[in-house]
């Protein structure tokens, strides 16, 4: 099935899973986008492009949330938010905010090689969204946003002079634009400086997540003062947002911009956006490219005459050598005995202690929905375990359902269970007992999120419907999760899961 009808065109979003706060360089020939990844780990994912398109994840630029011991159980909110990345002087940079503690900066020669630990460039609460420029005339300058959740204050952007290298400040910060002072102006975030034709330009978005808008301030000093203009919105396109992302030229004379909508249990999905400058020294995007509204495009011609693949994130994995692939992160920093290191196939992953809610399990590995239907089976297997032990898949967000195994004090049973975000306890669906220790779980995710289940269990197929449908985590969308655990001061749980698959129903 193709993507598209005509396949000198892509379709937006062009990754329709969760790529929060996206930001983007050129380096030569290639590029390079980072995200947030907030709790999970290992954080910072990278991708790579040839065409601006097609986007292959090559690693991540953090290994884990520092400090380990407050990350070693799942931080929901925290942790990672809005990066940016740069390239100066032979070294990529990644520049990224923890809202409660400062800004970080980690680099690295290769970007899909080793990066240097975490080193924190400016201390502070509610200091994020930040963004390095480094100045013709030698100076290096960070714009950054506030959170009023930690820092009181939000709606302003704020420049401050830092070394060349990313180690320290050099100067008092100034507060450069006020959004309470601009007509309409509400949660003025995500900001990425610019420097072009002697001017200094500052990318963010306003008006909030899912209904704001993208705005382009103009100055002819870093510091301001800036004049703007609102150069994207939803108009009467389904775009909500769009928010924030990056100016990129493709080094063959023409510029794009790459942004995220928030499509709620489905993450913060992302866009390419046909850009161009007009005789008035102001960008255009999207339908405004070619005379239109300035409102997100839908369909475009392609860059370099890419042919549109994958819109998805979610891959199968077969867990060679009895470790999860790259495309799963933790739910909490990793934890070295997590997954256990023995002969057999298969993945062999340790529960840590349970208390009764998915979300709060540090040993639960993720991947995000597809933006569409899908259909996700693992085998599930008790290899040791006490009773009370469980393990399983999860559609996991705010709110869950999981279906798999739980030990009893006589046999093993498969469960399928809800828990919905006011619930105290999970809510039980299905119990049945099995004469066996494993069974294949089946999820089907519909286009509205509908979750079904299935159960193969000593070779009877059970079909359960939990009506449950899925929703967004915090600031993430919703994730197919692996998880065991085991009851509190109850010995060792050990599961074994295999062949894990996904069919995306777009593709």
């Amino acid at each position: 099935m193709k993507l598209v009808d005509d396949a000198s065109q892509y379709r937006n979003p062009i990754i329709d899973a969760d790529v929060p706060d996206p930001d983007a360089i050129r380096v030569g020939d290639r590029f390079y986008l980072v995200a947030s990844s907030f709790h999970r780990a290992p954080g910072l994912p990278i991708f790579v492009s040839d065409d601006l398109v097609n986007w292959t994840r090559i690693g991540y630029a953090l290994e884990r949330n520092e400090p380990a011991a407050w990350f070693a159980l799942p931080r929901h909110g925290g942790g990672v938010w809005a990066p940016s990345i740069r390239h100066h002087d032979g070294l990529f940079h990644v520049i990224y905010p923890d809202p409660d503690q400062g800004i970080f900066v980690v680099s690295a020669e290769d970007p899909a090689g080793s990066w240097s630990p975490p080193r924190l460039l400016l201390p502070g609460l509610g200091i994020i969204d930040p963004c390095p420029l480094w100045d013709d005339d030698g100076r290096t300058y960070l714009v950054h946003g506030w959170a009023r959740s930690r820092s009181g204050r939000k709606n302003v952007l704020s420049v401050v002079p830092v070394d060349a290298g990313l180690t320290t400040t050099t100067g008092p910060a100034v507060d450069v634009i006020d959004g309470n002072r601009l007509d309409g102006f509400t949660t003025l975030e995500g900001p990425k400086f610019y420097t072009r034709d002697g001017e200094y330009w500052i990318f963010a978005p306003a008006g909030g997540v899912a209904t704001g808008w993208q705005t382009v301030f103009r100055a002819r000093h870093p510091l301001g003062p800036y004049e703007h203009r609102i150069v994207l919105a939803q108009g009467d396109t389904a775009v909500n947002g769009p928010h924030q992302g990056a100016w990129v030229d493709d080094g063959a004379g023409r510029d794009w911009f790459l942004h995220f909508q928030d499509r709620g249990v489905y993450g913060r999905v992302l866009h390419l956006q046909p850009m161009a400058w007009g005789e008035d020294g102001w960008p255009v995007m999207g339908e405004a490219v070619a005379g239109g509204p300035a409102q997100p495009v839908l369909r475009h011609p392609a860059p370099f005459g890419a042919r549109q693949g994958s819109r998805t994130l979610v891959r199968p994995d077969d867990f060679a050598g009895g470790v999860p692939g790259p495309q799963w992160q933790w739910e909490a920093d990793p934890d070295p005995e997590a997954v256990v290191s023995a002969a057999g196939p298969g993945l062999l992953l340790r529960g840590g202690p349970d208390g009764d809610n998915v979300r709060t399990l540090s040993r639960v590995l993720s991947q995000p929905l597809p933006g569409w239907a899908c259909t996700a089976e693992v085998d599930v297997e008790l290899v040791d375990s006490e009773p009370g032990a469980r393990a399983g898949m999860a559609v996991l967000g705010l709110a869950y359902v999981w279906a798999g195994l739980r030990r009893t004090e006589d046999a093993v049973e498969a469960v399928v269970a809800v828990r919905d975000e006011d619930d105290l306890r999970e809510r039980v669906i299905l119990r049945t007992p099995l004469a066996s220790a494993g069974a294949r779980v089946v999820l089907d995710v519909d286009a509205d999120a509908r979750v079904r289940v299935g159960l193969t269990l000593d070779d009877t197929r059970i079909d359960v419907d939990p009506q449950f449908r899925a929703v967004e985590g915090h600031w993430v969308g919703a994730a197919l999760s692996l998880f065991a655990a085991g009851r509190h001061g109850a010995g060792e749980t050990i599961a074994r899961f295999r062949a894990f698959g996904i069919v995306n129903g777009d593709e």
